[in-house]
C-alpha cells in the first residue's frame, strides 16, 4: 500500500512547495522507491487552460492531454515520471463532476454537501491508481487558512484518520523571515501558521522552514517546542543558487531521512551523482551564449517556465551558460529595421515561443525575418512556427499572408483546425465554440523526412511530442513555401498537418508546431534544445 506525503504551505504563497515536492520525490527515488506527485488546486477553474499566463504562469501539458498547473513540470523534470490526467485536480473540476452527478440523480435524492461529497471526491483522487507505488506526494495549492482550500485540508484530515499515522506524513512549508532592523530571524510566523493548521485538525510531522539566513539551533529548538515536532523535523531551507541544487541541499539538511524516520523506514543513503553532475554543469560552464526570446508574456518569467528550463538544459548539454534576453515582441512593431537589428544583433540565437492572439505577432514576424536574412540560429515553437511560415510566405511574394486567428484574411497561411485524428479517433471542434478543452492537446506522432535536419537531430523518422494549439499551418501553401526554401520536414501520419518546418540552406532554422520544452529534463535535455544551443555556440564564435 502506498504511503502518502501531504505538502501544505503557510504564511505566504510562492514558498516553493512545488520544488520541495519535486526534490523530496527525487530523493526518495534516488533511494530506490517508486514515486508519483499530485497537485490539488483550490481555484474554481476546471483547469488552467483558459487562464491568462499573467494569472497562473504557463499551462503544462501531459501526454494524455491534461492542461495542468506548472508545478507538474517541476515534478516531471525532477523525477522523469510522466504526469497524467489524474495528477492535477481543481475545485472547479470536483464541483463540476459532483453537480453533473446530482443532475443525473446519482445521489438518489440525498442532500449534496461539502462533507462528505466533496471531501470524498478529494480522497478518491489522492488514492487513485497508487497500488504499484511506494510513495504518493500530494501538494495542496495556496496557503493554509485560505477559504478555498478548507475542503482539501478537511479531506486530508480524514485520510490521516482512515489510513493511520504510519501511512501518512504531513510536511508543512513555512517562512522564517529575517528582520533587518532587529538583526534576527523571527519564528512567530511559523508558530502561527502551524497553529492555524492544527486548528483545522492536522498536526504537521515535518516543518520545512524557508529562510534567507542560516537557522540557529536555538531557533530550530524553539520552533520544535512550540510546534510540537522533533527538533530533527525542523528542516532549514535556505535560498539555493539554482533549482537543481535543491535536492542535494535538502538531503544535506536531512529532509528525506526525517520523512523516512516518520514512517519507521531506513534505507541506504541515496545516490546523488546524477544531481551532482547537473549542478556541476550548471555552475561551472565552459562558455556562454545569449538567446533572444521574442514573446508576448515576457513580463512574467513563469509564463515560459518550461521553455526557460529547456534552454538551461540545452546549455548543460553543451556545458555553456545560457543568458536569456526576454524581448517584448510589441517593441519591434514600433521600431524600424535598423533598430530591430540593433536589438537582435547581439543574440547568438533567436527563439519565438508559443502564444495566443494577434498582439505582438508582427514583431515576431520581424524577428523571424531578421534570423532568416542574417543567418542567425532560429527556433520557432507553436505560434513561432506559424510566424515562420507567414514570414516565409511573405518572402515568397504573398504579401497579405496571415492567420485567421487574427481576423479575416485572403491568404490564410494559418487557419483554425476543426477536425484531426487522435488515438481516440476523429476529433471535431466548432469554430467559435468554448475555449476550454477544445484544442489539439497532448501527445501526437509525427513522421520526419529521412533527409531532414530534424531527423538527424532526433536520430529517428517517427517521434511523439506534446501539442497545445487551435490553429494549424495550411497545407495548401506548402508548394509556395517550399519553393522559397522552407521545407516541410515533419508531418502528421496522415500527411495532412504540418508538424515541423526547416530551412536546409540556413545554419539552424527549425519551427515546430508542438512544445518540445515540455519533455526536456536536466538529466535528459531535449535534442532540439541541445542542438539549438550548439548552433548558438557556433554563432558566438563567429561574432
Amino acid at each position: 500500500m502506498a504511503r502518502h506525503i501531504f505538502i501544505t504551505g503557510g504564511v505566504v504563497s510562492s514558498l516553493g512547495k512545488g520544488l520541495m515536492a519535486a526534490s523530496l520525490a527525487a530523493l526518495l527515488q534516488a533511494r530506490g522507491f517508486k514515486v508519483r506527485i499530485r497537485k490539488f488546486d483550490p481555484y474554481l477553474n476546471v483547469d488552467p487552460g483558459t487562464m491568462s499566463p499573467y494569472q497562473h504562469g504557463e499551462v503544462y501539458v501531459t501526454d494524455d492531454g491534461a492542461e495542468t498547473d506548472l508545478d507538474l513540470g517541476h515534478y516531471e523534470r525532477f523525477t522523469g515520471v510522466s504526469a497524467h490526467q489524474g495528477d492535477n485536480i481543481t475545485s472547479g473540476r470536483i464541483y463540476r463532476d459532483i453537480i453533473a452527478k446530482e443532475r443525473r440523480g446519482d445521489y438518489l435524492g440525498a442532500t449534496v454537501q461539502v462533507i462528505p461529497h466533496v471531501t470524498d471526491a478529494i480522497k478518491q483522487f489522492a488514492q487513485a491508481d497508487t497500488d504499484d507505488l511506494d510513495f504518493v506526494l500530494c501538494e495542496i495549492g495556496g496557503t493554509v487558512g485560505d477559504i478555498e482550500s478548507l475542503p482539501f485540508i478537511e479531506a486530508l484530515r480524514q485520510l490521516r484518520n482512515e489510513l493511520g499515522r504510519e501511512q501518512t506524513c504531513f510536511v508543512h512549508v513555512t517562512l522564517v523571515p529575517y528582520i533587518a532592523a532587529a538583526g534576527e530571524l523571527k519564528t512567530k510566523p511559523t508558530q502561527h501558521s502551524v497553529r492555524e493548521l492544527t486548528g483545522l485538525g492536522i498536526q504537521p510531522d515535518v516543518l520545512l522552514c524557508r529562510c534567507e539566513r542560516p537557522l540557529p539551533e536555538s531557533d530550530r529548538a524553539k520552533i520544535a517546542l512550540f510546534c510540537n515536532v522533533r527538533r530533527e523535523a525542523v528542516i532549514p531551507a535556505l535560498d539555493a543558487p539554482n533549482i537543481y541544487s535543491v535536492p542535494v541541499q535538502y538531503h544535506a539538511e536531512g529532509l528525506d531521512a526525517e520523512v523516512l524516520h516518520h514512517f519507521g523506514m531506513s534505507t541506504p543513503a541515496p545516490v546523488l551523482t546524477r544531481w551532482s553532475d547537473i549542478v556541476d554543469r550548471y555552475q561551472n560552464p565552459e562558455g556562454e551564449v545569449t538567446i533572444g526570446v521574442v514573446g508576448k508574456y515576457v513580463g512574467l518569467p513563469d509564463a515560459y517556465k518550461s521553455l526557460n528550463e529547456a534552454l538551461v538544459h540545452g546549455g548543460m548539454a553543451n556545458r555553456v551558460k545560457v543568458h536569456i534576453n526576454w524581448i517584448d515582441a510589441e517593441i519591434f512593431e514600433r521600431e524600424d529595421d535598423s533598430e530591430i537589428a540593433a536589438l537582435l544583433e547581439p543574440m547568438h540565437g533567436i527563439l519565438v515561443p508559443g502564444g495566443f492572439g494577434e498582439r505582438g505577432t508582427e514583431g515576431k514576424i520581424a524577428s523571424v525575418r531578421f534570423a532568416r536574412e542574417r543567418q542567425v540560429p532560429f527556433f520557432g515553437i507553436c505560434l513561432g512556427m506559424q510566424m515562420a511560415c507567414i514570414e516565409g510566405a511573405r518572402a515568397a511574394g504573398i504579401a497579405n499572408a496571415s492567420s485567421t486567428e487574427f481576423g479575416q484574411t485572403d491568404e490564410p497561411v494559418v487557419g483554425i483546425i476543426t477536425e484531426w485524428m487522435s488515438k481516440d479517433g476523429l476529433q471535431k471542434r466548432a469554430d467559435g465554440g468554448d475555449l476550454g478543452g477544445t484544442m489539439r492537446v497532448g501527445a501526437y506522432p509525427a513522421m520526419l523526412s529521412a533527409n531532414s535536419h530534424v531527423a538527424a537531430i532526433y536520430g529517428a523518422n517517427q517521434i511523439s511530442e506534446r501539442h497545445r494549439h487551435r490553429y494549424e499551418v495550411n497545407g495548401a501553401y506548402r508548394e509556395a513555401l517550399e519553393g522559397n526554401g522552407l521545407m516541410f520536414s515533419g508531418m502528421s501520419p496522415d500527411g495532412l498537418l504540418p508538424e515541423i518546418v526547416e530551412r536546409p540552406d540556413h545554419p539552424w532554422f527549425v519551427g515546430v508546431q508542438f512544445h518540445p520544452e515540455l519533455k526536456s529534463k536536466p538529466f535528459d535535455p531535449h535534442p532540439l534544445f541541445a542542438k539549438f544551443i550548439e548552433a548558438a555556440v557556433r554563432q558566438a564564435r563567429l561574432v
